[in-house]
């Protein structure tokens, strides 16, 4: 099974690192890069109007200038109401304990990961994928 996966994050070396981690699993997967919470916005639109769907997979930082994670959520949310949203794991520093705590209780939220991506989270986040698909 292919995966779409849309990496959002405005710190290119944190985007570097974890389309690494997943290129180098045992995953079948179309990798997206966005910079920011708008380009990802555009992006999901994007992949409404060429393969009807949403991508499968979203890591998401939360701290980005422009809209930032939640507000990207929260636009995810209310623009595409109807259709299958992805799994979103959080891909963040979080300096912040509230962030976490936060993330935590966020419908929206399926997990929640400090940079960088282990290939050990990854493999677990792909069985939970596999069970959410079947």
């Amino acid at each position: 099974m292919k995966l779409t996966t849309f990496i959002i994050d405005d710190d290119l070396v944190s985007q570097f690192a974890t389309r690494y981690c997943i290129q180098q699993s045992h995953g079948n997967f179309d990798i997206v890069t966005c910079s920011s919470g708008e380009e990802g916005i555009q992006a999901c639109l994007s992949s409404i109007e060429e393969h009807n769907k949403l991508p499968d997979i979203i890591f998401l930082d939360l701290v980005m200038d422009g809209m930032n994670g939640w507000d990207f959520l929260e636009n995810l949310r209310n623009l595409f109401k109807g259709h299958l949203l992805p799994s979103v794991y959080v891909l963040s520093a979080f300096t912040n304990a509230k962030d976490r705590a936060i993330a935590k209780k966020n419908g929206m939220i399926s997990g929640y990961v400090d940079k960088p991506l282990s290939r050990s989270y990854l493999e677990k986040i792909l069985k939970e994928e596999e069970a959410r698909r079947t």
